[in-house]
């Protein structure tokens, strides 16, 4: 099983992170370690000081593909949901300053956060339907659109198979909003697509 991370496709995600977008989807990849599915208490890593959330909507590969069409990519994913990408802002910094990979940053245990699944027959339309969002501590501080990404989840699912079998439970996260920020002991954050809560729990 993959984590396969969509990088900026958020205009406005890309201005605050001090980015432009590229032609092309960026990407990344989580270990299967990262996965946590339930609501248990997320646990700060003493390794990192500045430690960030980022909500994304996940998508469920439920077919074995390999460089499907964009028409087609509708058919290889069945179910999707919100995500948090932690981020371990302070390593990544380090590794970009020195040019190098920064997986440490991004692929750490429990560092990849799902809620609950929806099937995609619940959306007339999943590339446009879809509104997430993310309340910490009951404020929101994240809400998007899927019609806001750069790239949609068939562009998405097109390009990734171009360089990589997808198979299926495979996990897209693709890509966060504007908005992303610090985690503190004692957070709770609750995310969810409409208005349906798909995902809750707390930080210590």
């Amino acid at each position: 099983m993959k984590i396969i991370c969509i990088g900026r496709n958020f205009h406005e995600h890309a201005k605050e992170m001090h980015a432009v977008p590229e032609k092309d989807p960026i990407f990344f990849l989580k270990a299967d370690s990262c996965l946590q599915r339930d609501n248990r208490i997320f646990f700060i890593p003493d390794f990192s000081k500045n430690l960030h959330y980022e909500l994304e909507i996940v998508l469920r590969i439920s077919r074995v593909g390999k460089g499907i069409a964009e028409k087609f990519a509708h058919r290889y994913y069945d179910a999707v949901t919100v995500g948090i990408d932690f981020t371990a802002r302070d390593l990544q910094a380090q590794c970009k300053a020195k040019g190098l990979p920064w997986e440490i940053s991004k692929s750490f245990d429990q560092s990849a956060r799902v809620g609950t699944w929806l099937p995609v027959s619940d959306f007339e339309n999943p590339q446009t339907d879809i509104s997430f969002w993310l309340k910490q501590n009951e404020t929101v501080v994240q809400s998007a659109s899927s019609t806001d990404m750069i790239f949609n989840f068939d562009a998405l699912i097109a390009y990734l198979s171009n360089f990589m079998t997808l198979k299926m439970g495979d996990l897209i996260f693709t890509g966060t909003p504007a908005g992303v920020g610090p985690v503190s002991g004692g957070d709770r954050f609750e995310a969810g697509i409409g208005d349906k809560s798909l995902l809750k729990f707390s930080i210590r």
